[in-house]
């Protein structure tokens, strides 16, 4: 059809490797396994996404360990995209949750287990949702790489995810990236060292695909249309989801600077005008990471509205909400009892929040950063 785009693909160089992260793959290796390894999630949520043989409280059951069962499954995370050094620490949180989830992945590839067991517990596709921030896109725009280039490692890009998406008969339309638009955009690129740095350590460069997806300057009724479009695809339980987004970008820099006042309290939050510019920030920024957590697109949308807050992959963040919400309203009729067993559902929580610098006077400017999991619980066997 008129998007394929066979011919056309390119290897998308890491074109801000050398200024935004190191170009030495090595130095890059050590830098990232830093920030992973001093990432820290609650302590009850690596332990449902690791693998547990029975509830370890009871003795009676001891002979039947269940088949490696772990409680949750992640299906997919939020993660900032600013220079490792500012954002890093903080993505590290999301990328550990991933790299426990993939552990799984990397346990079947390895093991003879049979097929059909192999591809309901392996991850075989991450879709990277992420804004734009140099060209206007009406849209959303899919990757038109073979491939991404990382001093790490390449990641191998979907193509098939791609195609699909590219030939869905109904609802909006995707177009392609070209190729200095997708290089130059960082909040995809900033992904991919996470990614191809934990795919290499489980040995999953080969096994696991890419596929990023621009979301442009959309109206709330283009995030519900393209969330529609890739709910099918961003349900199925071997794909999981990267939403790149940073927080509220304060200062003049930014034409941002609103300050405490009486005004905002939305009755929710009192935000008193004594308090300081980088607590007022924070708590505008968690008035947001709310409406997230509790999957309320609609609700997001007004807080914006409202606000005005510079969350710049609000975009990419209300089509995956939709594209979540979207699903869980597919069988309204199996809503009470089956829907509890069958599939269980979505819980976002936020595991980090930081600001690149404490604000306290109005010469100031600072960008926030958060974590956040997107969890669902496993049917029991």
């Amino acid at each position: 059809g008129k998007n394929s785009i066979s011919n056309n693909e390119y290897s998308r160089g890491a074109h801000h490797a050398g200024s935004w992260y190191s170009n030495r793959g090595k130095d890059l290796s050590t830098t990232l396994e830093e920030y992973l390894s001093q990432a820290e999630l609650p302590p009850e949520t690596v332990q449902a996404l690791t693998t547990s043989t029975t509830t370890t409280t009871t003795t009676t059951d001891d002979q039947q360990p269940q088949s490696s069962h772990r409680s949750l499954t992640l299906r997919g995370i939020v993660c900032p995209h600013a220079g490792y050094s500012y954002s890093g620490p903080t993505a590290a949180c999301s990328y550990q949750a991933l790299r426990h989830e993939l552990q799984h992945t990397a346990d079947v590839a390895s093991s003879s287990a049979p097929s059909s067991q192999s591809s309901s517990s392996r991850i075989q596709t991450i879709v990277v949702l992420h804004p734009s921030h140099h060209v206007y896109l009406p849209g959303c725009a899919v990757s038109g790489a073979h491939q991404l280039e990382t001093p790490v490692g390449n990641l191998r890009v979907d193509s098939d995810l791609r195609d699909e998406i590219l030939q869905l008969g109904q609802g909006p339309r995707f177009s392609i990236m070209k190729q200095d638009e997708d290089e130059h955009e960082h909040s995809g690129e900033m992904q991919y060292p996470y990614l191809a740095h934990v795919l290499k350590h489980l040995n999953l460069l080969q096994h696991v695909k890419v596929l990023p997806i621009m979301c442009g300057a959309l109206t709330v009724d283009q995030e519900v249309q393209y969330g529609r479009a890739l709910c099918p695809m961003l349900h199925r339980p071997h794909v999981v989801t990267v939403v790149s987004s940073d927080f509220c970008h304060w200062g003049s820099r930014f034409q941002y600077n609103p300050m405490p006042s009486a005004s905002l309290n939305n009755n929710s939050i009192g935000i008193g005008i004594g308090m300081p510019i980088h607590e007022y920030i924070a708590q505008l920024d968690r008035r947001g990471m709310d409406l997230i957590a509790a999957q309320r697109p609609g609700a997001f949308a007004d807080y914006l509205k409202e606000t005005h807050n510079t969350i710049c992959g609000r975009h990419a963040i209300a089509v995956w909400l939709r594209a979540m919400e979207s699903g869980s309203s597919a069988s309204p009729a199996s809503s009470s009892a089956s829907s509890d067993t069958e599939e269980s559902s979505l819980q976002i929580q936020f595991v980090k929040y930081a600001q690149s610098s404490a604000v306290t006077s109005r010469r100031d400017s600072s960008v926030s950063y958060a974590a956040a999991l997107a969890t669902q619980r496993q049917a029991a066997i």
